[in-house]
């Protein structure tokens, strides 16, 4: 008993001293740097106008799924509920899901050809939330069309099925064991209340873990999870004492006043997920206390010239090359801020790329490493500076002349020194400033 309270007692420790540890305000403005250069705002205005259009269609597929298999046909009435009491606010939740049934119920007398429109509108919607994942964990190379479609046809239809087997099954549970419940601990009661949280925390931490074609870890996807249901309960309370002490929508629109509270709390819901995927995407870096600024012009010009100076000096080293994640905490930078720098030192041909051998993708989600493959004393600065900096047209012509930047070599434009090694501690929440480039006037030939 005193053994398992000592345990209990240190974890508690250790999850205090994380929290207060923990580079809050760091993530305060990588969330709000984020939503501002990715353009979520926008990006969420989109999914909007998308949701309303396939809002419709997509609960006709989940019904028509429903009805292919009559023996599931318990579970829709049990989805249907948990759509009403988890997702949507009180206020219009009801009239909502009536309208929603209604209008599937009638597409549901459609064609062959107007189903196949309505799944083309779902298939769209799924589709521009792929790309958006994908531009916030900025991967460079999509899956195939193909792929994309068989997964996001698994989702569409067995989607529904598993969330209405898993409220279910809840839910019978509680009402088999009622008395056995009610003498249960208040803590194991709230776990058996908090199922539609963990089920909302799951569905969200599953598609930040599958969707994005990089490799993501479940506890980071957890957390993006977790943050997504903790927002949207929230959003739905904030919502709801809004409507309910100040009546502006029912006032001026009546009857009508369900369309713009859709519309705000759907707006509201997208830009949740979309900063759940930014609080996944840049936790790792976030841990590590990788908080260099990004805003500044430049930023890869220079963070280019970090990393070949670094690679450089790897050379010297048994173990040649590094991987992106080792070389973005070498650089105290985020990953995802290093990989389109890497992918154009990559198209210049100055960086290889190297399996590692000794694992797996399982075991190390980074396992390509990026090697040093041209000579920096004889190669040409021009190819990076065209790539990054200045395209070399008719009109910067002169420039590149009167510079004679075609003359300059990558050795004359690396840094002296290698960008420090950061602390293995956890660092307080600071912004980092960046080295200032050398200016290139001062690196031409006498």
């Amino acid at each position: 008993m005193a053994l398992t309270f000592h345990r209990a007692h240190a974890r508690w420790r250790q999850l205090a001293h994380t929290l207060s540890t923990f580079p809050w305000r760091n993530t305060a403005h990588t969330l709000s740097a984020r939503f501002r250069e990715d353009r979520l705002g926008l990006t969420a205005s989109s999914l909007t106008f998308t949701t309303l259009l396939a809002l419709v269609p997509f609960v006709t597929v989940a019904l028509a799924v429903f009805t292919a298999f009559p023996t599931f046909g318990r579970l829709q009435l049990t989805l249907q509920r948990w759509l009403i009491d988890s997702l949507i606010p009180d206020a219009i939740a009801q009239q909502v899901m009536d309208y929603l049934f209604q209008f599937a119920a009638k597409a549901s007398q459609l064609g062959g050809v107007g189903f196949g429109v309505l799944l083309v509108t779902v298939i769209s919607l799924i589709l521009t939330v792929d790309r958006t994942l994908n531009n916030i964990w900025r991967v460079q190379r999509m899956r195939s069309l193909g792929q994309r479609l068989l997964i996001y046809w698994a989702v569409v239809t067995l989607g529904p099925l598993m969330m209405g087997g898993s409220i279910a099954t809840t839910s019978y549970v509680l009402y088999a064991s009622r008395g056995l419940v009610a003498a249960l601990p208040e803590a194991v009661q709230m776990a058996f209340n908090s199922i539609e949280f963990l089920l909302l925390s799951g569905a969200m931490a599953a598609l930040y873990h599958y969707v994005p074609n990089t490799p993501v870890k479940w506890r980071h996807a957890l957390v993006g999870g977790l943050f997504v249901a903790i927002g949207m309960a929230l959003a739905k309370k904030v919502l709801a004492l809004y409507l309910a002490s100040v009546p502006t929508y029912s006032a001026i629109y009546g009857t009508f006043a369900t369309v713009p509270i859709l519309l705000i709390w759907i707006y509201v819901a997208w830009v949740i997920f979309l900063l759940g995927a930014v609080v996944t995407a840049y936790l790792p870096s976030l841990l590590a206390g990788m908080a260099r600024s990004s805003s500044h012009r430049g930023w890869s010009f220079e963070l280019a010239l970090e990393a070949v100076a670094v690679l450089e000096e790897q050379r010297q080293h048994p173990g040649r090359g590094m991987s992106a994640l080792a070389l973005a905490r070498r650089l105290r930078v985020d990953a995802l801020q290093l990989e389109p720098t890497l992918a154009a030192l990559t198209a210049v041909r100055w960086l290889g790329m190297l399996p590692d051998e000794g694992q797996t993708r399982a075991l190390d989600e980074h396992e390509a490493r990026y090697v040093l493959i041209c000579d920096p004393d004889t190669t040409p600065l021009a190819p990076l500076l065209e790539h990054l900096l200045v395209e070399r047209t008719p009109s910067t012509e002169a420039l590149w002349e009167q510079g004679r930047w075609d003359e300059l070599t990558l050795r004359q434009a690396l840094p002296t020194a290698a960008a420090p090694t950061p602390p293995l501690a956890l660092p307080e929440p600071a912004i980092a400033s960046a080295v200032k480039p050398t200016p290139l006037a001062n690196l031409t030939r006498e």
